[in-house]
């Protein structure tokens, strides 16, 4: 759980005048009693009016309450559209996940908001992607998030069949299919491979420290400048003169 969202949990598990233990707390949040401590001494620290001390308990005084959240036509439109893509060509977990959060948002929008939300013309096709591949992209998406390294069997479109262990980075939407950036540990360079070509993949238990130069970063600055190198080969020989 990120930083953000625990403290928002914090609050929200405090609000109503209870008195909660740091040792409740760590345990609904699974983290420590001492991460609970920092945790609450920063919400204090920003005005929170939480009262309370180490052994006791906190409570949270009435009357507080997060701004909420004010989204413009625009914005509303932008997040249905946004909501309705992922659920429709994501990962099971992306799309079960966007459902939720569209919920959410509509239940603390105006009445105008919402209604402006029902009424919205956007729509997205029905994805052409099976529930293996669906899955996998949550897989790759989690993957990457952890720093797992993974052993993938691929199959290539030349239909070459190939095994190895990759170091994945993140993953790209194309429009019509999903690709897996990663290092690749076997040819100690950048690879994309296609989700939907992926045969097989597993964890090998290891994971991957940081590394500036194997970095996402470091991998679409590689893409861009062969790209850039592509395109001013392709402009000198279409500008070659031709020969006499």
């Amino acid at each position: 759980m990120r930083r953000a969202d625990r403290l928002f949990q914090i609050v929200q598990l405090l609000r109503g005048g209870r008195l909660v233990t740091a040792a409740t707390l760590a345990e609904k949040l699974e983290v420590s009693v001492r991460t609970i401590y920092r945790d609450i001494a920063d919400l204090q620290s920003t005005r929170v009016p939480i009262d309370g001390e180490t052994g006791v308990g906190y409570v949270m005084r009435d009357g507080y309450d997060i701004p909420p959240l004010m989204f413009t036509a625009d914005e509303v439109v932008a997040l249905v559209a946004g909501a309705q893509m992922v659920r429709s060509w994501g990962g099971t977990a992306m799309a079960t996940a966007a459902e939720e959060a569209l919920i959410k948002i509509e239940s603390v929008l105006p009445e105008a908001a919402r209604a402006r939300a029902a009424s919205s013309r956007v729509f997205a096709l029905p994805s052409v992607q099976n529930q293996e591949t669906r899955d996998r992209i949550d897989a790759c998406e989690k993957a990457a998030e952890n720093r797992d390294v993974l052993t993938v069997r691929y199959k290539d479109l030349k239909g070459t069949t190939s095994s190895r262990d990759i170091q994945p980075l993140g993953i790209w939407f194309w429009g019509n299919v999903w690709t897996l950036a990663a290092w690749c540990q076997l040819r100690e360079d950048f690879r994309v491979f296609r989700v939907d070509r992926i045969i097989e993949m597993t964890l090998t238990g290891q994971r991957y420290a940081p590394h500036p130069d194997r970095s996402l970063a470091a991998c679409l600055r590689k893409f861009e400048a062969e790209e850039y190198e592509r395109r001013e080969q392709s402009d000198s020989a279409w500008r070659k003169p031709p020969l006499t």
